[in-house]
C-alpha cells in the first residue's frame, strides 16, 4: 500500500513539474516573441524614436541669392532672423508652454496659438514657428529662461532684405513664406514649410537659381530638447547670385520724378534691348511682405485707387494719344498716300460728314508736311492720312509696330492692348466700323489701347534703325565663387513695317518735334546737353480723379494722360524712353520734363 502511494505521489510531482515547465516555455516563447516584434518587427521605429529623444537632425536654411543691377549694386540682400519654434514632443504641454511664451515675451497668446495650429505637421518632433523674427529683446528673454521653457528652441536663418525698400519694387518682386500650396507643388520639392520663395517679379522668375541648398546638423538634446552638443555639420549652399540689366541709379532717379504722381516709364537700350529702368508709380514696401503685413495693410494696399500692385509698365493700358503718329506716319508712307513733299493744309478742324474734327491749335498750322506734322503734332495732317490709309490696313501695321501683343519680356502678366478693327468692333460691340473712328485712331483715341513697354519698343526700333527687340531684364546669373551660369539674350522679335526712308522722315519730325522751337517737346523736352529726339501725346479720357478745389469741396476735373517718347543721342541712341504721367495734362507739360530728364542722368554717368 505504502508502494502505490509513493507512485501517487511521484506521478502528481510528475504532472505538476510537466504543467510548470510547460508555462515556463510559454512564457519564454512569449517573452522571445515580444522582443523578435520589438527589435526585429518595429526595431526600426523604435531606433528612430530612441534617437529623436537624443541625436536629432536639424536643417539649415540656406542663404537667399542676393539681387544686383548692372553696375553691381546690391538691391535684394539677406539678415539674420531669429524665429521661436516649438517642438510639440519636447513641450509635452504645449498651452502650458505657450503661455509661458506670451507671459514671459509680451507676444499675445492667441497669436503664437493660432501660428503654432497653423504651422505644425505631422511630426512631434519637427520645430513648430509661433513668432517669426522676434528681435533680440526678445530673444534674449527666451534664452535667459531656457530651463523654464521646455520644447522652446530658437532658429537663426537668413530672411531677405530689401536695402532700398519700394524702389524698383515691380521688376525686382519680394519674396515670402512657402504656401501650403507651393510645398505640395513638384516645383518646389526639397523646400521646407518655413522656405522663402519668390512670389513676385525677378525673385520669382529666377527662384530656382537664387534658392540655394539646405544643409543640416546632427545634434545630442538633453531630455527637454535643449541642444547639449553638435555632432556632425553640414553647411548650407547659398543660391546663386542675379544681375539685373536695370542702372539703380537711373532707376532711383526716375522714380523721384515720378514722386507724387501715378504712371510708369520704361527705358531701353536700343541696341540690345536691355531695360535699363522701369518706374510704376505708386511703389509698394517690399519688406512688408516680407515680414508678413495685417489684414487691414492689405486691404490698404488692394483697395488703393492708384494700383500700387500693378506694374503699370506692362499691365496697365492707355490711350496712346499723339505718339500714334509715328504709326500712321510710317503707314501713310509706305501704302504710298503721301511722301515727304505732301502738305495738308490745317484750319484748326476738318470735316467728314456731318462732324467736325478739331486739332487741338484752335487757329490750326496752315499748311504742314509729314516731317512739321509730326514736330507740331497736327490732328488734321493725320486725320486726312488716317482717313486714306483706313482702319484695317493702319491695325496692320500697327501690329507690325508691335502694338496689340505682348513683347515678350519675361515679366509674367503683361497685357497685349489693343488694336482695333472692323471685326473687333462687331465682335465685341455688335455694330459695323464708322469711318469717323478711323480718324480718332489716327491720331491714338479711339479704341486703341497701348502699354508703355510697347511704346518704349516702337521707340527703341525707331531709333536703332528698324528692328524690334525683346525687351531684356536679365544681365547674367552667376555662384557666388563667380562662375557665370547664365547671360541675358537680346532677341530680335522682327522689324518695323517701314521703309529706311520712311524712318528717317519720322526720325527728322521726332528731332523737329524737340529741337525746332515750333516742336511741341521744344520747351519741355530741348536738352542743352545732348541731341534729344521725341514725340510728345496728350492722350483724352472719359474718367478722371476727383481733386479738392481751394475752398476744400470736391470736383470732377477731366484732366487726359500725358505721353512722351524719345530717344538719345539723336544720331547714335543709347536710351530710348516712354513716359505716361495718368492725368498729367498734355504731354509737354508733365511726361516731356521727366523723359529728359531721365535721359540726361543716364548719358551723363556714361551710359
Amino acid at each position: 500500500m505504502e508502494d502505490y502511494y509513493r507512485t501517487i505521489d511521484f506521478d502528481w510531482f510528475k504532472h505538476r513539474l510537466v504543467v510548470v515547465s510547460v508555462c515556463v516555455f510559454a512564457v519564454f516563447v512569449i517573452i522571445v516573441a515580444r522582443l523578435f516584434f520589438l527589435q526585429v518587427v518595429r526595431g526600426e521605429k523604435y531606433r528612430r524614436l530612441s534617437q529623436n529623444n537624443c541625436i536629432r537632425l536639424q536643417s539649415i536654411a540656406p542663404p537667399r541669392g542676393l539681387i544686383f543691377d548692372r553696375n553691381g549694386v546690391c538691391i535684394a540682400d539677406n539678415r539674420p532672423s531669429f524665429d521661436l519654434c516649438l517642438i510639440p514632443k519636447d513641450a509635452k504641454n504645449a498651452d502650458q508652454t505657450i503661455l509661458k511664451v506670451s507671459s514671459l515675451t509680451g507676444i499675445p497668446r492667441e497669436k503664437l496659438k493660432r501660428n503654432f495650429v497653423k504651422n505644425r505637421t505631422s511630426n512631434p518632433y519637427a520645430p513648430v514657428l509661433i513668432a517669426g523674427d522676434v528681435g533680440r529683446d526678445v530673444l534674449a528673454l527666451a534664452e535667459s529662461h531656457n530651463f523654464d521653457l521646455p520644447g522652446v528652441v530658437i532658429k537663426v536663418r537668413p530672411r531677405r532684405y530689401y536695402l532700398f525698400d519700394g524702389k524698383a519694387a515691380h521688376i525686382v518682386g519680394y519674396a515670402g513664406i512657402i504656401s501650403r500650396a507651393e510645398l505640395q507643388s513638384p516645383a518646389y520639392r526639397g523646400y521646407e514649410p518655413e522656405s522663402y520663395v519668390g512670389k513676385y517679379g525677378a525673385e520669382k522668375l529666377y527662384e530656382p537659381f537664387l534658392q540655394g541648398k539646405y544643409g543640416g546638423r546632427q545634434v545630442e538634446v538633453n531630455a527637454s530638447g535643449k541642444v547639449v552638443r553638435v555632432l556632425k555639420t553640414v553647411e548650407a549652399e547659398s543660391g546663386n547670385h542675379v544681375y539685373l540689366t536695370i542702372d539703380f541709379g537711373l532707376q532711383q532717379r526716375a522714380e523721384a520724378l515720378f514722386k507724387g504722381l501715378s504712371g510708369a516709364a520704361v527705358a531701353i537700350d536700343p541696341r540690345s534691348g536691355e531695360v535699363l529702368a522701369m518706374v510704376s508709380s505708386p511703389s509698394f514696401s517690399q519688406n512688408a511682405f516680407v515680414n508678413g503685413m495685417s489684414a487691414g495693410q492689405w486691404h490698404d494696399l488692394v483697395k488703393d485707387p492708384r494700383n500700387p500692385l500693378e506694374n503699370k509698365a506692362i499691365q496697365a493700358e492707355y490711350p496712346p494719344g499723339s505718339v500714334y503718329k509715328i504709326v500712321t506716319a510710317i503707314a501713310a508712307m509706305d501704302e504710298g498716300v503721301i511722301d515727304r513733299d505732301t502738305a495738308f493744309f490745317c484750319p484748326g478742324y476738318y470735316k467728314y460728314g456731318n462732324r467736325v474734327f478739331r486739332c487741338w491749335r484752335a487757329g490750326g498750322h496752315g499748311s504742314v508736311s509729314v516731317v512739321d506734322a509730326l514736330a507740331q503734332s497736327c490732328d488734321v495732317f493725320f486725320y486726312q492720312a488716317g482717313q486714306k490709309i483706313g482702319v484695317e490696313r493702319l491695325a496692320w501695321y500697327a501690329r507690325g509696330c508691335g502694338l496689340g501683343k505682348p513683347t515678350g519680356i519675361a515679366l509674367p502678366s503683361e497685357d497685349d492692348g489693343l488694336v482695333p478693327t472692323n471685326r473687333w468692333k462687331l465682335e465685341r460691340i455688335g455694330t459695323k466700323w464708322q469711318g469717323g473712328e478711323t480718324l480718332s485712331v489716327a491720331i491714338g483715341q479711339s479704341y486703341t489701347l497701348v502699354t508703355p513697354i510697347q511704346m518704349a519698343v516702337l521707340t527703341a526700333a525707331v531709333a536703332n534703325g528698324g528692328v524690334l527687340k525683346r525687351p531684356v531684364i536679365l544681365k547674367l546669373i552667376e555662384t557666388p565663387e563667380g562662375v557665370i551660369l547664365k547671360r541675358g539674350k537680346s532677341v530680335g522679335t522682327g522689324v518695323l513695317p517701314a521703309s529706311p526712308e520712311a524712318l528717317d522722315i519720322v526720325r527728322e519730325g521726332m528731332w523737329k518735334a524737340v529741337n525746332d522751337r515750333k516742336g511741341t517737346a521744344w520747351y519741355s523736352a530741348h536738352s542743352r546737353k545732348m541731341d534729344i529726339s521725341g514725340k510728345t501725346g496728350t492722350a483724352q479720357v472719359v474718367a478722371s480723379p476727383r481733386e479738392s478745389d481751394d475752398d476744400g469741396s470736391r470736383k470732377d476735373v477731366i484732366r487726359p494722360h500725358s505721353w512722351f517718347v524719345g530717344y538719345a543721342p539723336s544720331d547714335a541712341p543709347r536710351i530710348a524712353v516712354a513716359v505716361v504721367v495718368e492725368h498729367g495734362g498734355h504731354g509737354s507739360s508733365a511726361a516731356a520734363p521727366i523723359a529728359r530728364k531721365i535721359m540726361e542722368a543716364y548719358l551723363e554717368n556714361g551710359g
